[in-house]
């Protein structure tokens, strides 16, 4: 069994930067927005290592701690041997473990978060995750000034990062239990799909924890999906209504609603790992509207060596439940 329950883990706080092309999407209220993509650094690499300390620093000071008083940072990012979290996480005499699931860390960090508060009596958890649209580009397709045609189904990277706290002091927002995911590949070998890609692992997560928590697709007010981007939502629904009869009673997707449809160089919408994190804290939980989510992380598990070798590609999906009242 991959599901299991909490009785008092909660989120504390968080703190939230977003890119320059995302402050123009359908989010407004940032804690704080970048200029542009440099962030007043030398590189991408090393602009995004400042974004995630930015969250950390200002989540610290939010949350009235210091170091000390957090007992583990948990953080996981797209770049190669999450050297970016690394790198971060250096900066704080502060245990640290890295984590990756691609676009799904996010969702893996508070997994791995909340199981270790589970055992304690009390304790601090902070996660937090990032992503680079230039920095990811590179690394994943094309270098932008290589002016590589790109395929509609394509999804644009989101710049930002997230931090937020866990914590055994109940609040409003409640981690009430999760699900692992499987390494799921259905022969899909288009890197420019990520969607295709990850909705089968997406409705193989949801499927699982319904079943092992013996509840009923209706009994969230809203699956939150992180970057399955607007195609790929559209397969996730028509997936589910295939493979299992289910039909989502209130579906949304991070990726594809973090952008507007007017910004027509996000393609299919946003991808990365900050999508659904920059979504949930700056939207849905703004809203006060739902009170049970599933959030379900997305990730797609390809680097360009494999892709390359012509492939299939694995995607991975984990899902968090959140009760917020």
């Amino acid at each position: 069994m991959a599901s299991k329950k909490f009785n008092n883990i909660y989120i504390k706080n968080s703190f939230s930067i977003a890119g320059p092309v995302e402050k123009q999407g359908s989010i407004k209220d940032y804690d704080l927005v970048m200029d542009d993509y440099y962030f007043n650094e030398k590189t991408f690499e090393q602009a995004e290592i400042k974004m995630q300390r930015t969250v950390i620093d200002n989540l610290l000071n939010r949350s009235k701690l210091i170091n000390s008083e957090v007992d583990l940072l948990v953080g996981g990012d797209l770049s190669n041997q999450i050297s970016v979290s690394c790198y971060a996480a250096s900066h704080y005499s502060i245990p640290f473990f890295g984590v990756y699931s691609a676009c799904a860390s996010f969702t893996q960090s508070l997994i791995t978060g909340a199981e270790y508060l589970d055992n304690k009596r009390k304790g601090n958890v902070i996660c937090v995750t990032s992503s680079h649209n230039l920095y990811a580009e590179k690394q994943f397709r094309f270098p932008v000034e290589y002016g590589a045609p790109k395929p509609s189904t394509t999804t644009f990277t989101a710049t930002g990062a997230v931090a937020c706290l866990l914590t055994k002091e109940p609040t409003n927002i409640k981690l009430e239990s999760y699900t692992i995911g499987k390494a799921i590949d259905m022969g899909c070998k288009d890197a420019s799909h990520m969607g295709a890609v990850m909705a089968p692992a997406a409705a193989n997560v949801i499927m699982s924890h319904l079943t092992e928590l013996d509840r009923d697709i209706n009994y969230y007010d809203l699956i939150l999906t992180g970057d399955l981007g607007c195609i790929g939502g559209k397969i996730l629904n028509e997936f589910l209504k295939r493979a299992y009869g289910v039909k989502m009673k209130q579906h949304l997707d991070s990726g594809c609603e973090l952008y507007l449809k007017s910004q027509e160089e996000t393609y299919a919408g946003a991808s990365g790992p900050v999508a659904l994190p920059l979504y949930l804290f700056n939207k849905i939980l703004k809203q006060k509207k739902f009170q049970k989510i599933l959030l379900v992380g997305t990730g797609s598990l390809h680097n360009p060596f494999f892709v390359n070798q012509k492939l299939s590609i694995p995607a991975v999906a984990h899902a968090v439940s959140l009760e917020v009242n």
